[in-house]
């Protein structure tokens, strides 16, 4: 069977370092989505990137190696998007947040 249905796509682009009280930023966003029952959080970890400030940051070379991009993806309906988004404002001090409108299909 298939069920399809509108929803959000929330993206946060962190820095796998960012540390919110010693602990990584993207474990605890995932960890907050879970405590409010969203549908599910995938957190990517990217071998190459940049940001704002144009500062390559690459798993080929060592020395470059610190701050590479880590990408935590929710899909959910807007309203429990919308359940996340006063702890994201709360306690991230850096990164880029972006909202999506999707069209999601569950196979079951």
């Amino acid at each position: 069977m298939k069920i399809a249905k509108n929803a959000q796509l929330l993206r946060i682009y962190l820095d796998k370092n960012l540390k919110h009280k010693n602990k990584p930023m993207y474990e605890q966003i995932v960890l907050k989505a879970k405590e409010l029952k969203l549908a599910g959080a995938t957190v990517l970890r990217g071998i190459m990137g940049f940001g704002a400030e144009s500062h390559l940051h690459t798993a080929k070379l060592l020395s470059l190696s610190e701050g590479l991009p880590v990408v935590v993806e929710i899909v959910d309906s807007e309203e429990n998007i919308n359940k996340l988004l006063p702890y994201i404002d709360e306690k991230l001090k850096e990164g880029l947040v972006t909202i999506e409108k999707i069209r999601v299909y569950k196979y079951c």
